[in-house]
């Protein structure tokens, strides 16, 4: 992120709206880490210029990771205030501007930055650091008797069959700004964060199902059709690159639990947390809530050849 961006502009923003004062309060909201005046050892009372402070602060903005999201710190003071005040930051528009011409599209609905797809897609938005914990949506995808479809097919045929199911789940998870986060040949884990994330993965996991369905009819040359089992879950999901511990966060782990268990072959399942948040009129295609063999976790359920749309 750091070769990206000059930080002029925001240099700029700070220097001709804020204080020194304001400009450190807005980098600690951004990173609650940060602390202006102890990283230089600025005594109480110490004089520090305008130009000096703007200069270090989006320096460090920028070198800790954190420059986008304290450009969004400063569109939402702008926009709604801080604390029942309203502050004007001059020249916003340009800064705004230089962080869309580093390769990312802003959404003025929500005062957001998303990477910009048509130029990169990367594992983490573009955004996210080791550690953010952010509300996401999982979507956890199993094939179902894949160690018989392995041993009854030629090697070369599974594998170019498992592309081409790999290019229909990423282009389902892509299209809605998810992410892909984990292929394992048989299985996979697509996550979202943007816009109404929850939604955006049940409609992903019904995409995924009804393609298939299309695919087994025409496309399919194995010996038996593929049977996808499909869950998704939601939550506050903490964001690694580590694959080994995504999967043991509780979101994640509740999204292949109700796979595992609740999910038959060619259906989606939904947690109900999840599905309560939802309008009626998609929660409808579910089937009634159930409960999880041996747990108290309920889930309703999507089946691909009952579908009622």
């Amino acid at each position: 992120m750091s070769a990206r961006f000059s930080t002029r502009f925001c240099r700029k923003c700070l220097t001709l709206s804020l204080s020194v004062e304001q400009m450190s309060r807005f980098a600690n909201m951004t990173n609650p880490d940060y602390k202006f005046a102890e990283k230089y050892g600025f005594s109480k009372g110490h004089p520090v210029g305008v130009q000096e402070a703007a200069d270090r602060i989006a320096a460090d903005m920028l070198q800790s990771g954190h420059y986008i999201n304290f450009i969004e710190t400063l569109i939402m003071v702008d926009s709604k205030g801080y604390m029942g005040k309203r502050y004007a930051i001059r020249g916003l528009d340009d800064a705004i501007g230089d962080v869309i011409q580093a390769g990312y599209s802003y959404d003025s609905a929500t005062g957001t930055f998303f990477e910009d797809q048509s130029k990169q897609i990367t594992r983490n938005w573009g955004r996210l650091l080791e550690g953010d914990e952010r509300p996401m949506a999982a979507m956890r995808l199993d094939i179902a008797g894949n160690s018989v479809l392995v041993k009854n097919n030629p090697k070369q045929l599974v594998d170019k069959t498992y592309n081409e199911l790999r290019e229909i789940i990423n282009d389902a998870v892509v299209s809605r700004f998810g992410r892909l986060w984990i292929w394992d040949g048989d299985g996979a884990l697509g996550v979202f964060m943007l816009g109404d994330h929850s939604r955006c993965a049940i409609f992903a996991g019904i995409e995924i199902l009804n393609k298939m369905f299309v695919y087994n009819k025409t496309e399919n040359r194995l010996k038996a059709p593929i049977n996808l089992r499909i869950s998704v879950h939601s939550g506050d999901i903490v964001y690694t690159d580590n694959e080994t511990k995504c999967m043991k966060g509780d979101v994640v782990r509740t999204a292949v639990n109700l796979e595992s268990k609740a999910a038959a072959p060619n259906s989606l399942a939904i947690s109900e947390s999840l599905a309560m948040s939802q309008e009626q009129s998609l929660i409808d295609i579910f089937s009634d809530s159930k409960n999880i063999k041996n747990s108290t976790d309920k889930f309703r359920i999507y089946l691909v050849n009952q579908a009622k749309n």
